[in-house]
C-alpha cells in the first residue's frame, strides 16, 4: 500500500536528501561500475591529472543532476511524474559513485565548489517544477541531451588507453539518454531556444571550473 505524506513530512523529506547531498559520503550504488574487474591503466603523470580532471566535472555533473532532480520532485504537480523524478535521481546515484571511486583511483578529489553547484541545481530544479510538470520533463530532456553531448565529447579528452575511466562514461551516457527520453515520452515541452543557450553557458562555466577545482 502506498503512503501518503503530508506536505509537512515531504518538506522534511527533501530537506533531509538535501543535507545528505551537502554533507554524507556517497551513497552506495545499486549496480556495480562499469569499470569493477578492468586493469587500471598505466599513466603518466599528466594523463592521470587529466582524467582526474575530466573525471571531477562528470562528478560535479552528478552532484548537479542530484540537486536538479531533488529540486524538482518538490515542486512537481502530478505523483506520477514525481516519481518519475525521484527514479531518475536514484539511478543517478550510481554515476556519483562511480565517479568519486575513479577519482579515488586517480588519487584525487570531488569539486571543492560542490555545495554550490547542488543548491544552485535544487533552487532551478524546484523553479523549473513551479512552471508545470512538461516545463519541468523539458528542462530535464533538454539537460540530459547536454550532459550525453558533454560526455560524448570525453571519448575524445580522455586518455585513449584509460579503459577504466572510458568504461563509465559509456554507460552513463547510455542512461542520460534514457533519461532524457523518458521525458520526452512523459510530455516534455520543448524549450525556447534562448533558455537551451542560457543552460550551456551555465554547464560551460560549471564544467570548465570543476576540472580545477
Amino acid at each position: 500500500m502506498e503512503r501518503h505524506y503530508s506536505p509537512v513530512d515531504k518538506l522534511f523529506i527533501q530537506a533531509d536528501k538535501m543535507l545528505k547531498g551537502l554533507l554524507a559520503p556517497p551513497p552506495k550504488a545499486k549496480r556495480a561500475s562499469p569499470a569493477q574487474g578492468l586493469d587500471e591503466p598505466v599513466l603518466s603523470a599528466e594523463e592521470r591529472k587529466h582524467a582526474a580532471g575530466l573525471m571531477r566535472v562528470n562528478h560535479t555533473g552528478e552532484v548537479a543532476a542530484q540537486g536538479l532532480y531533488q529540486g524538482q520532485a518538490m515542486t512537481a504537480k502530478l505523483p506520477g511524474i514525481r516519481n518519475k523524478m525521484e527514479h531518475a535521481a536514484d539511478e543517478e546515484v550510481d554515476h556519483l559513485h562511480w565517479c568519486q571511486t575513479r577519482l579515488n583511483e586517480l588519487d584525487s578529489r570531488a569539486s571543492l565548489l560542490k555545495p554550490i553547484w547542488y543548491l544552485g541545481s535544487v533552487t532551478i530544479g524546484a523553479l523549473a517544477g513551479l512552471a508545470g510538470d512538461k516545463w519541468s520533463l523539458g528542462f530535464v530532456a533538454e539537460t540530459e541531451n547536454q550532459v550525453s553531448a558533454h560526455l560524448t565529447s570525453h571519448f575524445e579528452k580522455l586518455p585513449k588507453h584509460d579503459s577504466k575511466s572510458l568504461a563509465i562514461i559509456t554507460q552513463m551516457r547510455t542512461d542520460e539518454q534514457a533519461h532524457a527520453q523518458m521525458a520526452v515520452d512523459s510530455g516534455a515541452a520543448a524549450l525556447p531556444a534562448g533558455v537551451k543557450w542560457l543552460m550551456k553557458v551555465t554547464a560551460k562555466v560549471m564544467t570548465g571550473t570543476a576540472y580545477y577545482l
